[in-house]
């Protein structure tokens, strides 16, 4: 890696980024909020066409808001850039983190997770727990995978920096989350896999051989 001098950056980097980290923990409170489950309940009241077009919505709001965020360019300058083949390196390995992400979403299925499916009608059937797979390695890997892509950056920008740090901590607090819905939702049964599956970081003895084809 090759820092780049103190020299060549003006201003303050905190001052410099704290609009970006407003947005990004604006973002994160809607972001939060629409995915409670109070919010679902008190928009929808029960009818299941309100829920299937609010998770579209849902998904096209944060990838506007997530695009709002990313705007903000005056927290954009390098901390440090890969070399050479060092560089291609990087590149190729985010391209299979990207393909990674492409496979776990394939598991999930891309229509139930973009909203497309659940409008159609055919997001209704009962849902599955899922624990083969990626998700044999830990409970959530779209999130491990997420981290990984951004820290794989072969050019590190402050914003980028910033955006990993922000997104750990997001990640972690939105998984728990998560798991109290998937607990209400499956029961007995996530709760065993929970037992079995690390959260977020692979641990051996306790991940099982995941079955990726």
């Amino acid at each position: 890696m090759i820092l780049l001098p103190d020299t060549t950056f003006k201003g303050s980097v905190l001052s410099d980024c704290t609009p970006f980290t407003l947005r990004f923990i604006l973002f994160a409170i809607i972001h939060s909020l629409l995915a409670s489950q109070w919010c679902k309940s008190l928009v929808c009241r029960g009818s299941k066409k309100i829920l299937a077009a609010c998770r579209l919505f849902y998904n096209l709001l944060s990838l506007v808001l997530l695009a709002w965020v990313m705007a903000d360019t005056g927290c954009g300058r390098v901390l440090y850039f890969a070399p050479g083949v060092w560089s291609l390196a990087m590149y190729l390995l985010q391209i299979l983190v990207t393909a990674a992400l492409f496979s776990c979403l394939r598991q999930t299925g891309v229509g139930n997770f973009l909203g497309i499916a659940q409008l159609h009608g055919s997001g209704d059937r009962q849902p599955q727990l899922i624990d083969d797979g990626w998700y044999a390695v830990v409970r959530h890997p779209l999130y491990l995978l997420s981290i990984i892509f951004l820290i794989l950056s072969p050019v590190m920008t402050a914003q980028r920096a910033l955006l990993t740090v922000l997104a750990i901590p997001y990640f972690i607090i939105g998984g728990h989350l998560e798991e109290r819905r998937l607990v209400e939702e499956f029961g007995d049964s996530y709760r065993r896999y929970r037992q079995q599956i690390p959260f977020l970081i692979p641990w051996p003895r306790r991940s099982r051989t995941p079955n990726l084809n």
